[in-house]
């Protein structure tokens, strides 16, 4: 659900985390007023440990009735049970962007990312939408990131796992695409990380004549796959990979 937020600097954020008690019953970050998202979720992987996510509104150029257009930060934090102050943290200011394409959603991904024998990601996945009918956008976008020491850091930066796009006229003609991609860990490795393996599967649809006279087609092609392999800092994506 969007929240309509004010502004917050990253010092009093800091503030709210390390002196709120509630964090250790993974009670959702406190979000300064309006505009922005906020999550908790437990990682089942860690008993005891909880993940934080929380994004709200920092600047922009004006406000729609969905929400300010405009740029949002990110802070991640993972807890112990029965702890108030975090273990690690993360922080990105204008980590998304919200315009015509509206920044919609954000959660939490504790999906077996077993990137070492011994390290474990944890995913952030968030989505964006666009109001236009005829030119229908929606992205759905996953960052990994890593625990070191008491810093988050990230090691996978939006990928796009899910986009559906395209142009017509809004009853019958034109052509519409939809990319839909998922992530397994792969068997070889690359500068000590597991190597990841994209699979990709589209979907197009083409429409022609208009009413009673409507036909249309959709077509799916033969999986892709592609491996992301780590580069020392972070896993290189190919062109068409990364949402923004």
């Amino acid at each position: 659900m969007t929240l309509k937020s004010g502004l917050m600097s990253c010092a009093a954020l800091c503030a709210v985390v390390m002196t709120t008690p509630v964090f250790a019953a993974c009670e959702k970050p406190f979000l300064a007023g309006d505009f922005g998202y906020s999550v908790c979720k437990d990682w089942p992987a860690y008993p005891g440990l909880a993940i934080t996510a929380l994004s709200q509104f920092e600047s922009g150029p004006s406000a729609s009735d969905y929400g300010p257009e405009g740029k949002y930060d990110l802070d991640l934090a993972v807890f112990s049970a029965g702890e108030s102050k975090p273990l690690a943290m993360y922080h990105k200011a204008s980590a998304f962007e919200s315009d015509a394409i509206e920044f919609e959603d954000l959660q939490i991904d504790t999906a077996r990312y077993q990137l070492t024998p011994d390290l474990r990601a944890f995913g952030v996945r968030a989505t964006f939408n666009g109001s236009s009918r005829v030119n229908p956008v929606n992205e759905k976008l996953l960052s990994l990131y890593v625990r070191e020491g008491d810093t988050l850091r990230p090691v996978l930066d939006k990928l796009i796992t899910y986009e559906y796009g395209g142009e017509w006229d809004g009853t019958c003609a034109g052509e519409l695409y939809q990319h839909t991609r998922t992530l397994e860990i792969g068997k070889t490795s690359s500068h000590g990380y597991a190597d990841l393996i994209v699979k990709t599967v589209t979907t197009s649809e083409v429409g022609k004549g208009e009413g009673d006279a409507c036909e249309s087609s959709s077509t799916t092609a033969k999986p892709v796959l592609t491996t992301l392999r780590y580069d020392g800092s972070t896993y290189v994506l190919p062109q068409g990979f990364k949402g923004y």
